[in-house]
C-alpha cells in the first residue's frame, strides 16, 4: 500500500497529523519516495544510488520531530530519535555515536518479531489449548501389561476420556474454567549482560549464560500455581517464541534497517562549531567527525550481525539560534545536501493544532475527561484566547512552540479535572470569559508565569 503512495498522497497523510510546514513534509515525500523509485532499479544501480539526507531548521515546537516519526509510522520503516548532544568523542562524557544504529536495529528487531508473532498466534493458540487441557486433565497412564479382557474397558476408558477432554475444551473456550489454577513452568526472564569496552567506546552485550553454562544463574525454571488466564498468557509467549526462527528474524531486521531505517539526530546545532582549542569546542567538532563515517556510509558491528547505513536515511534538525549550518564541517555538511526551513508557528496556526489533528489536543482531553463521565466542550472563543495566551506567552519567555499549547490547557482544566469524578455525569462548557479568569492573573504576574506556564 506504501509503494502505491505519491508524494502529494504522502504530505496529505502528514497533513493529518502536523499542521503547516510544507516545505519539511514535501522534502521528506520525496525523500522517501526516491527511496520506492530505487528498490525499483537494477541491482548494480540501485547500490549506487545514496539517500539525500535532510537537514530541518526551525525553532522548537514546531513539528520536526513529529514529522519524522510520522513519515517512519506511514512507510513502516524502522526509527529511532537521537539527541546529538549525548554523543562526544572517546573520554568525553556521552555515547559513542555507533550506538544510533544498534539502536536502530534494536527497534527493527522488536518489529519483525511482533510481526512473526502475528504470524504463528494461530498455531500457537491451538497448540496453549492443547498444553492447558493437558494440564487440566493430564493422560492416563495406560497399565504396563493389560490381561486378557481388558482391553475393551481400556478402549471405553480412552473414550470417556477423550469425551471428557472435549467438555473440557468447550469450557475452556467460553471462559468457565478462568477460576481453576494450573502448575506451569515459569522461566527467567532477565539474564546476565556483560559490558564490553572496545575501541568504539562501551558496548552492552546481552549474553545468555544459561545456555553456556546449564544450572548457573537458575538454569531450571520455577513451578508456579497460577489462575488459568494467566498460565494461557505465559504458554502462549513460550509457544511463540518457539516456533519463532529468530535468526531469520534478525537477518530480515538487519536488511530492513538497511534498505528503509530513519535516523532521526535532534539538537544538532548543539555541536555545531569548529574552534580551535581546548575545552566543549573540540568536544562539539569531535562529534561531528565522529557522525561523519556513520552518515557517508559505514559498517557498524551489532549483536546481531554487521549493518552497513549507506542507504539508511537520516534526518537532522535544529533550532540554530546561536549557531549557523556553516559551523558544521564541511564534510558534515556536504552529507545533508536537502535543506529545509521550518517557520514559527503564528497564531491561526496554533488554532488548527488544538483542533484539526487526528489527535488533537483537545480531542484528548475530551476523551480523558468522558472517561469519567463528562462531556467537554470549548466554544470557538474559548479555544482561540487558549491560543493567544500560548502565543504571548512564547513571545514574552522562551518559545517553546506547540508545547507550550499543552502547558496552557492543563492550566485552565486543572479544576474541572479534579473535580471530575465528583460531578459526573455533567456537561461542563468553557467559554472564554473563563479562560481569561484562569490565564490573566498568571500572564500578568510575570514572575509566576514563568514558573506556571
Amino acid at each position: 500500500m506504501f509503494d502505491a503512495l505519491t508524494p502529494r498522497e504522502i504530505v496529505a497523510e502528514l497533513d493529518r497529523h502536523v499542521v503547516g510546514q510544507a516545505a519539511a513534509k514535501r522534502a521528506v515525500a520525496i525523500a522517501l519516495r526516491n527511496r520506492i523509485r530505487r528498490q525499483r532499479l537494477p541491482p548494480e544501480l540501485s547500490v549506487e544510488v545514496t539517500p539525500k539526507n535532510i537537514l530541518m531548521i526551525g525553532p522548537t515546537g514546531v513539528g520536526k520531530t513529529e514529522i519524522a516519526r510520522r513519515l517512519a509510522q506511514l512507510s513502516g520503516s524502522p526509527f529511532v530519535k537521537v539527541e546529538a548532544s549525548k554523543f562526544t568523542e572517546v573520554g568525553y562524557v556521552g555515547r559513542d555515536v555507533d550506538s544510533m544504529i544498534r539502536d536502530l536495529t534494536e527497534v527493527s528487531v522488536g518489529m519483525v518479531r511482533r510481526e512473526k508473532r502475528q504470524e504463528v498466534a494461530e498455531k500457537a493458540e491451538r497448540l496453549v489449548e492443547d498444553r492447558l487441557l493437558d494440564l487440566l486433565l493430564p493422560m492416563p497412564r495406560a497399565s504396563s501389561a493389560p490381561s486378557p479382557g481388558e482391553g475393551v474397558a481400556s478402549e471405553n476408558e480412552q473414550e470417556r476420556f477423550l469425551a471428557t477432554r472435549e467438555k473440557l475444551r468447550h469450557q475452556l473456550r467460553s471462559g468457565d474454567l478462568d477460576g481453576r489454577t494450573v502448575e506451569v513452568e515459569v522461566h527467567e526472564r532477565h539474564f546476565p549482560s556483560l559490558q564490553i569496552l572496545s575501541s568504539q567506546g562501551v558496548e552492552e552485550m546481552d549474553v545468555n549464560l544459561r545456555e553456556m553454562m546449564p544450572g548457573l544463574f537458575g538454569g531450571k525454571a520455577k513451578k508456579r500455581l497460577v489462575p488459568v488466564p494467566e498460565a494461557r498468557q505465559v504458554l502462549l509467549q513460550q509457544e511463540e517464541e518457539r516456533l519463532i526462527d529468530h535468526e531469520q528474524a534478525a537477518r530480515i531486521a538487519i536488511e530492513r534497517v538497511q534498505s528503509s531505517g530513519i535516523v532521526f539526530i535532534d539538537e544538532i546545532d548543539k555541536v555545531a562549531g569548529r574552534e580551535a582549542g581546548h575545552g566543549p569546542e573540540v568536544s562539539r567538532e569531535g562529534v561531528q567527525r565522529d557522525m561523519l563515517p556513520i552518515v557517508e556510509g559505514t559498517t557498524v558491528t551489532t549483536k546481531y550481525g554487521p549493518v552497513r547505513t549507506d542507504h539508511i536515511l537520516f534526518i537532522a534538525a535544529g533550532a540554530f539560534h546561536v549557531s549557523k549550518p556553516s559551523d558544521l564541517i564541511p564534510e558534515l555538511q556536504g552529507r545533508f545536501p536537502i535543506r529545509v526551513e521550518l517557520q514559527s508557528l503564528s497564531l491561526s496556526d496554533l488554532v488548527r493544532i488544538l483542533t484539526e489533528p487526528q489527535s488533537a489536543l483537545l480531542t484528548q482531553c475530551h476523551a480523558l475527561l468522558a472517561t469519567e463521565g463528562i462531556d467537554l466542550a470549548l466554544t470557538d472563543e474559548a479555544v482561540h484566547e487558549v491560543a493567544r495566551f500560548a502565543m504571548d506567552v512564547n513571545e514574552a519567555s522562551e518559545n517553546i512552540g506547540a508545547r507550550r499549547l499543552s502547558t496552557v490547557i492543563e492550566t485552565v482544566l486543572d479544576e474541572i479535572s479534579f473535580e471530575a469524578p465528583d460531578r459526573a455525569p455533567a456537561r461542563v462548557l468553557i467559554d472564554a470569559d473563563e479562560v481569561r479568569r484562569k490565564l490573566t492573573p498568571l500572564v500578568e504576574n510575570r514572575d509566576l508565569g514563568r514558573f506556571i506556564l
